[in-house]
């Protein structure tokens, strides 16, 4: 299946990208029944469409832990305890998180220094958390209530394919 890369350029704003993004990512993982296929096309599709500095999952391992699963960008934590970090926290919280400024979080991991901002999502099935959506802008303060609204809704579909 060829998927093009579309920008933001060819819509009116991000929320129309972001619904154009659903409809490649709902068309990439309806078929495929292997779930880390699915999640590197996910991770794939939003740093080609979004140009996003990282982009990945992590999933739950265990009580405590998340362990990296596919992504898009530099070399990450291959590990994060329940409640450290962006993501730990996210996982902590059951709510997604928008840091401005990574360099304001208490306890931000830096797996990056080039990071400047990100955005956490929690992925739910059937109630319970199974993994994070993470995703970090190079930019400070790049992430807004557009960037929450579509990339909860990209994890619910993911979830729902799971």
């Amino acid at each position: 299946m060829m998927i093009e890369k579309i920008t933001i350029s060819e819509f009116e704003g991000k929320q129309q990208l972001y619904l154009a993004t659903e409809s490649q990512i709902k068309a990439l993982i309806d078929a495929e029944s292997n779930v880390y296929a699915k999640l590197a096309n996910v991770a794939a599709v939003l740093k080609t469409n979004f140009d996003y500095f990282w982009v990945g999952f992590y999933l739950k391992h265990n009580s405590d832990e998340l362990i990296i699963g596919p992504f898009q960008g530099p070399p990450a934590c291959s590990r994060i305890r329940y409640g450290k970090g962006v993501c730990g926290k996210a996982w902590e919280l059951n709510q997604t998180i928008i840091v401005p400024d990574v360099s304001t979080f208490p306890g931000h991991i830096a797996c990056s220094a080039e990071s400047k901002s990100e955005i956490v999502i929690p992925i739910l099935k059937e109630g319970q958390i199974i993994g994070v959506l993470d995703v970090d802008s190079d930019q400070l303060a790049y992430f807004t209530k557009e960037d929450e609204s579509g990339l909860e809704r990209i994890c619910k579909i993911v979830s729902d394919s799971l």
